[in-house]
């Protein structure tokens, strides 16, 4: 009887315990997880006001979004999405969160900012897998080497220049890389294109 009771009382202890383990863990995570998505927030706002001036823009470009659908041109074969930039109430520019296909190690996560005019404003890569020393240069933390691409529009450079040194283009590789700067350019020229395709479209946003 004793030893049932023991028993009993061990079994109520530990029941006892998961349960507050579990509502512990439930507690973090909800703390932890609000953190998380503010940081990422923060982070999102801090690369938008990188690559897009401020004063193109006078809303929230977190919640002014659309949802392109799939194009070979953004890289990706579900839909994209975009950012819109409003001045006035009217669309001044586009940021899309493009995908460069083929980098040495995979694809690499995008954001290319465009003006109403068809000139890119800015360009980050945001999410990679690329080698440390080498194809990493893309990232703004290693290189300024992305910076590059600030100013320019399918007229500048031409449509020839729009690759790497290496291809007859206007833009530097990496030594001993050459791939991923070569998916990075090609990437934000079908950006540009894709813009122009459908200019129109995204300026009645």
């Amino acid at each position: 009887m004793e030893l049932f009771a023991s028993v009993r009382r061990n079994s109520l202890g530990l029941a006892i315990f998961a349960v507050l383990t579990a509502g512990l863990i439930a507690i973090t995570h909800q703390l932890t997880d609000h953190t998380i998505k503010n940081n990422i927030l923060d982070a999102q706002i801090s690369a938008f006001n990188e690559i897009l001036p401020a004063d193109l823009y006078d809303n929230d470009l977190t919640k002014d979004t659309a949802t392109l659908s799939a194009d070979p041109l953004l890289g990706s074969e579900e839909g994209i999405k975009i950012h819109i930039a409003r001045k006035n109430g009217e669309v001044s520019g586009i940021i899309f969160e493009t995908i460069a296909p083929r980098g040495y190690n995979g694809n690499l996560d995008m954001l290319v900012a465009i003006d109403k005019n068809g000139v890119v404003t800015g360009s980050r890569v945001i999410s990679h897998k690329e080698t440390p020393g080498l194809g990493d240069k893309v990232d703004l933390k290693k290189s300024k080497w992305i910076l590059s691409f600030a100013n320019t529009s399918l007229e500048n450079p031409t449509l020839k220049g729009w690759g790497v040194k290496k291809d007859g283009g206007d833009f530097d590789q990496f030594t001993g890389a050459t791939i991923t700067p070569r998916a990075v350019v090609r990437a934000v020229k079908n950006t540009l294109i894709y813009f122009d395709q459908h200019r129109d479209t995204l300026l009645a946003y």
